[in-house]
């Protein structure tokens, strides 16, 4: 049996968003008004930065943003948590990156992400799609903002390879996961998805049993195990079919706009 749901998160590349990068914003609307009406929370958990998942939601600045895999997690009014590496941290991960081949790498921080004035350009044309904060630097070590998670871009074929690789080698100090198609986020330990509800939850009362959750990638699977709910998206990665216990049509389709028309029809 189900527990009745009170908080419903989603993952938004892959997951909420089509391929045109938007929804059905109308649908939404009126969803999202039957869940405010019935006093359930609606949350983005997503590795992005926080300006770039506010930019879908302009129109509400009171939702909150489980922003880079929950490392930050904020509405426009209140910052709910901000963690961030050490100077250490920071630059041992970047030691530890050097010598790696066919990579990219980004620095997300609080103000701003980071890359490098010598970084391929299509990778530059990339990131300006995820990070509306973006500038350039001709090295990270000047970089003095707080530095919540790094992003790499590598062939993607190679992405689960290099993931175990940097499992290895940044053991201890930082986690890889992978974003799906590419992309991988080096985030600080214990740091996730999961732990972002989880805080969010202790803050209002609400049980992780309590908590439904949609995610295609792998940076979704500690949320989707952790919640009472956890759906996959059609277009998941197997691993996360796998995991999550449910499963709903794809993004394309807008599964999870129709998997809560669902939830609210149990009501």
């Amino acid at each position: 049996m189900l527990a009745k749901v009170k908080l419903i998160a989603t993952d938004m590349d892959g997951t909420f968003l089509n391929k045109m990068m938007d929804y059905d914003r109308q649908r939404f609307e009126n969803l999202y008004a039957q869940l405010n009406l019935q006093n359930i929370k609606f949350v983005i958990a997503s590795g992005n930065q926080y300006y770039q998942l506010h930019s879908f939601f302009a129109d509400h600045p009171e939702l909150v943003c489980i922003a880079e895999n929950g490392a930050y997690i904020r509405n426009q009014a209140e910052v709910f948590q901000a963690t961030s590496f050490s100077n250490y941290s920071k630059n041992e991960i970047l030691a530890r990156l050097t010598g790696i081949e066919d990579i990219q790498v980004l620095l997300s921080g609080m103000r701003s992400a980071y890359y490098l004035t010598s970084a391929a350009p299509t990778f530059v044309k990339l990131s300006h799609q995820y990070y509306p904060r973006l500038v350039a630097v001709d090295n990270f070590e000047s970089v003095s903002d707080q530095i919540m998670k790094f992003s790499l871009n590598c062939p993607p074929a190679e992405t689960e390879q290099l993931v175990e690789q940097l499992r290895e080698r940044l053991h201890g100090i930082a986690e890889p996961t992978s974003s799906g198609h590419g992309g991988i986020d080096i985030i600080q330990p214990g740091m996730n998805k999961a732990a972002g509800l989880q805080h969010l939850g202790k803050q209002w009362g609400i049980s992780l049993a309590e908590m439904c959750a949609f995610g295609d990638g792998g940076n979704d699977l500690e949320m989707l195990s952790a919640v009472g709910e956890g759906v996959a998206m059609a277009n998941a990665a197997p691993v996360v079919k796998q995991t999550a216990p449910c499963q709903t049509v794809s993004n394309e389709e807008q599964g999870v706009l129709s998997y809560i028309e669902q939830i609210l029809r149990r009501r």
